[in-house]
C-alpha cells in the first residue's frame, strides 16, 4: 500500500483503551519514545489492533495514522 506521507516509522503497541465510540492507542517507536493515535471504535475492529502488534505509523501535519500489514 502507498501513502503520501513520508514520515512513516515501525513500532510496537503497547496499549490500546476503548471508549464506546472512540479509542486511543499507544505505540512505542524505536526512538524509545511513544506515539498516540485516536480513532474510531470501528477502525480498532478493522485493523484488530492488541498490545504487542507491530505496526506502521504515519504522521502528516496534524494526522498520526496508524496501518497494519
Amino acid at each position: 500500500m502507498k501513502f503520501g506521507a513520508r514520515n512513516q516509522l515501525i513500532g510496537v503497541v503497547k496499549k490500546v483503551k476503548r471508549g464506546n465510540v472512540m479509542g486511543q492507542v499507544e505505540i512505542e517507536i524505536p526512538a524509545a519514545s511513544r506515539m498516540g493515535s485516536v480513532m474510531t471504535t470501528d477502525s480498532l475492529d478493522d485493523l484488530d489492533l492488541k498490545a504487542g502488534d507491530t505496526v506502521m505509523v504515519i504522521v502528516k501535519a496534524i494526522s498520526v495514522l496508524v496501518t497494519k500489514e
